[in-house]
């Protein structure tokens, strides 16, 4: 008897285990046609123009372009470097400010996390064109420079790498001061103290404890910044006058002067399996779990 009643109940235990399991599907599929209408669809039709050569066949051609042409080997050289560059100088700026702003009082860490969310209040290509009219020859920057004797030629700030640089830092660096700042203040302030009691002077309490406790935040934080500057199109284009070619621009020049769909697509393809391989070893370095708990 007990038996039967043992095999009734788990199969009450299956069924209702299924009708939960059917629920749950039934709720993610609004999600599920949504990623794949949003997603799915381009990606896989972006996929399905890069194999289309100039005569409409299927072919590796704009593959194969890639490969051999050292024009789009120069352009991928500088996005990476520019990207690079852009990510180790805001690490640079972004990692001291939110340290500072971390050992504030609540009161003064949102004055100041004020000052950094203010670039966001305007329109990048306005931002842009501000970093323009400060850096040019005639700009702001050079003439009170030159007013003042420190230089006596106007410094090229703009139309090269330097120009590109400055904008793109300006830019990034709220995206990794916010994901720093909060990975930082979550931090409990009584592993320094610890630290302290043990012995450990202030910089090496720093070191030993406070920075490796800090590491989530700062690879999140590295992680947003260069992916982003690998798609970058505004600041590049402007600021670096046409001399500084990234990734984007080059996109934007095959459809729009080429009207080279394929070898558009070819080059976008390589950017989203190039950012695919950086999240997935991101993701080796540092889980996601210990993303959010911080």
């Amino acid at each position: 008897m007990s038996l039967t009643t043992n095999n009734i109940n788990q199969n009450e235990l299956r069924k209702l285990a299924a009708r939960e399991g059917y629920t749950f599907f039934g709720l993610t599929v609004p999600y599920l046609i949504m990623v794949t209408a949003l997603i799915a669809i381009p990606v896989g039709w972006l996929f399905y123009l890069s194999f289309i050569g100039r005569d409409g066949t299927f072919s590796f051609e704009n593959y194969e372009r890639m490969w051999k042409s050292k024009a789009y080997i120069k352009i991928f050289i500088t996005t990476f470097k520019i990207s690079i560059l852009t990510t180790i100088i805001c690490a640079a700026i972004g990692y001291p400010l939110a340290y500072f702003m971390s050992q504030l009082s609540r009161k003064w860490a949102n004055i100041c996390m004020i000052g950094v969310l203010i670039p966001f209040w305007t329109s990048l290509l306005v931002r842009t064109y501000a970093w323009l009219v400060l850096l040019q020859k005639k700009g702001l920057l050079n003439n009170i420079a030159i007013d003042m004797g420190l230089i006596s030629e106007p410094i090229k700030f703009v139309h090269n790498t330097t120009g590109t640089l400055i904008g793109m830092v300006h830019i990034m660096l709220p995206f990794l001061i916010l994901p720093l700042y909060a990975n930082m203040r979550a931090i409990d302030k009584d592993c320094m103290k610890a630290a302290s009691s043990l012995g450990a002077t202030p910089s090496r309490a720093f070191w030993t404890v406070f920075l490796p406790l800090s590491l989530p935040g700062l690879l999140a934080g590295l992680l947003i910044v260069f992916v982003l500057c690998l798609g970058f199109y505004v600041t590049p284009a402007i600021l670096g006058g046409g001399k500084v070619i990234m990734a984007a621009m080059k996109i934007s020049s095959n459809i729009e002067l080429y009207f080279s769909w394929g070898a558009a697509s070819a080059l976008g393809v390589v950017l989203l399996v190039v950012t695919g391989i950086i999240l997935f070893i991101a993701s080796k370095l540092v889980s996601i779990d210990q993303l959010g708990s911080r």
